[in-house]
């Protein structure tokens, strides 16, 4: 019988072959058992986000002043789809699998943005996509959309809440952004995230989306001051970006006809 022979090249190849083989499993089953707790943990920095555009969530805390776990406030919440360019509600489509993001990336469930059009600089929008509402005695409290739009190295993602007028910014905040670290990265300062609320989004005379990121304020006795946000020092690419995408989510090519809709019936 030929002696087994560990140190040649077939042998150690079929022994880092196995090795490899026995890696891959194990890693394998890894991510199968870990997937839903990732999912879970997905959702759940999901609702923070949502919670904390909307002056709800603290900052850094996982519990509301009044101590309401992150859960217990989002259940307050019901999410929508709804149609970009009607600003109807599309009940056939299910909310908790529908990714706006995934769907801009696929030409039938988008629309291509001309340069003109494309102030967030997006290439394509989709056609559907989410809106978090929530509701005190029957009334609108709150609306929560989904904004997005190119910074200096990227885009930004986020959520844009308003007040029950559909007017009144009550927060904003960044999830996902690839900006320069004290300068764009500002973004995610709470003191200028402070600045957002109160601050009015649409012009009265044209009701067109007005907010400005400016340098210098005006004073507040000049009726344009209540569409301004103090701007980012050193950083006039993601100031212009954050000014973009505000005004493009709420703008007709936005939820602008949404916004519409929800007034209107509000109204009522």
């Amino acid at each position: 019988m030929a002696e087994f022979d560990k140190d040649s090249l077939r042998n150690t190849f079929i022994v880092a072959l196995l090795l490899c083989l026995v890696c891959s499993v194990i890693v394998s089953g890894i991510a199968v058992a870990l997937k839903p707790q990732q999912q879970a943990n997905k959702a759940l920095d999901q609702k923070q986000n949502i919670l904390r555009a909307a002056g709800l969530l603290p900052q850094n805390s996982n519990v509301s002043e009044d101590g309401r776990t992150v859960n217990e406030l989002f259940a307050e919440f019901s999410v929508h789809v709804v149609d970009l360019e009607t600003g109807e509600y599309l009940e056939e489509i299910d909310a908790d699998s529908f990714d706006p993001i995934r769907a801009a990336k696929d030409p039938a469930m988008s629309i291509a943005l001309s340069a003109e059009q494309d102030i967030a600089t997006l290439r394509r929008r989709e056609n559907v996509s989410l809106v978090y509402i929530k509701r005190e005695e029957g009334r609108l409290a709150k609306l929560v959309i989904p904004v997005r739009g190119y910074g200096l190295w990227g885009t930004l993602f986020g959520y844009l809440a308003l007040d029950a007028d559909l007017q009144t910014i009550s927060g904003l905040g960044f999830y996902s952004h690839r900006e320069t670290p004290g300068l764009g990265g500002e973004v995610d300062n709470p003191r200028w995230k402070q600045t957002w609320p109160g601050v009015q989004l649409f012009d009265l005379e044209s009701g067109e989306p007005a907010v400005q990121l400016v340098k210098r304020r005006l004073p507040e006795s000049n009726p344009g001051s209540s569409y301004e946000v103090d701007a980012l020092s050193g950083a006039t690419f993601t100031t212009r970006g954050v000014q973009n995408l505000v005004n493009f989510w709420t703008g007709d090519l936005g939820f602008g006809p949404f916004i519409a809709r929800l007034k209107a019936t509000s109204a009522t």
